[in-house]
């Protein structure tokens, strides 16, 4: 077993089926995330415990690729299968941002992103999202202050090793990101928005919509044809009553498909009313036939956007001379 899957609560009930006291879960995680321990022989537990311990692994990625420039870094990945996966690390002005993927591939085939040309290989286990955060801190010597789920894969395809990830992070004893710095972004899977929405801790959501209705978000996105537009909209919302927090809608700008002004207006007059708020994304070009909005046409939807009052803002750009910008992310060396 990897000790970096285990959640403080896992910890507590093996401690306690190995009759130890199952207090010493604090006392791991801290040892491990907080004080960089790499032997459970540095925690001056009896040998007894040590041999119970001795189960578990400290199993990190190895680093194949390493690229960095002011505003951004990006780690190539490889796990012990051979499987490879990209993550990033984005300086931000609050402080060091981890953009994690959650699986090998994709399989949700999203028009616009490059991570979905790589079909789903297998999902990772929380472990492996979690060395991400420590591979990044360590190559490149920082504290992590915030987390988005957002590389490569859909988060609520892997549900339980993201909801195990987001527990492990925001853990006190442990790596002690905010809660409130963690965010999760799904394409819409309907039930799994609301089983998120009732977990502990509770993260921030953001909802990748990119369209003003459902015949154009199909063309684009196909998982719209399972979970339309408003049932997805009222999962969010539903998730924003249970956890007090405001759900953000990202919408990446695609020169000439979803950036006119009526399209804008569109937008608002579906989410006026409701507690969201608009991030939008100028596209990050990569080999697709999609291109970049002009500056004054992105200008001009989040204008609309907040004339007809909703809260809007234009997400600063992280990584495009990486190729380690949103939508992206691909990890070819798994397609070689």
């Amino acid at each position: 077993m990897n000790f970096y899957d285990m959640t403080v609560d896992g910890l507590r009930k093996f401690l306690t089926e190995q009759n130890e006291n199952p207090a010493k879960a604090e006392i791991l995680f801290d040892g491990i995330y907080r004080r960089g321990f790499k032997s459970f022989d540095e925690f001056g537990f009896s040998g007894r415990v040590v041999e119970k311990l001795s189960v578990f692994t400290l199993d990190e990625p190895e680093v194949i690729e390493k690229l960095d420039s002011k505003d951004a870094a990006k780690l190539l990945l490889k796990f012990s299968d051979g499987n490879f996966c990209e993550t990033v690390l984005m300086r931000q002005r609050f402080g060091n941002c981890v953009c994690v993927s959650t699986q090998v591939g994709c399989n949700m085939g999203c028009k616009f992103c490059k991570s979905g040309m790589l079909k789903k290989r297998r999902n990772l286990t929380a472990g492996e999202i979690v060395g991400q955060v420590l591979a990044l801190s360590r190559e490149f010597s920082c504290r992590i202050s915030g987390v988005s789920v957002m590389g490569i894969g859909e988060p609520f395809d892997n549900f339980s090793a993201v909801a195990d990830f987001c527990s492990i992070i925001t853990e006190d004893k442990g790596l002690s990101v905010s809660r409130r710095r963690v965010t999760v972004s799904t394409c819409g899977i309907v039930p799994k928005i609301r089983e998120f929405a009732v977990l502990s801790p509770t993260v921030s959501l953001a909802i990748s919509l990119h369209a003003p209705n459902d015949e154009l978000r199909s063309r684009l996105m196909p998982i719209n044809k399972t979970y339309p537009i408003g049932e997805v909209l009222d999962a969010a919302e539903y998730y924003s009553e249970k956890t007090g927090k405001r759900v953000t809608l990202e919408y990446i700008l695609l020169s000439g498909v979803n950036d006119s002004e009526a399209q804008a207006k569109e937008l608002s007059e579906l989410i006026r009313g409701r507690d969201f708020y608009v991030n939008l994304i100028p596209y990050n070009e990569t080999d697709t036939d999609f291109k970049k909005p002009a500056p004054n046409v992105v200008d001009n939807f989040c204008r609309v956007l907040k004339e007809t009052g909703v809260i809007a803002t234009k997400r600063k750009e992280f990584g495009a001379e990486l190729k380690a910008a949103c939508g992206q992310l691909m990890s070819d060396r798994n397609e070689r």
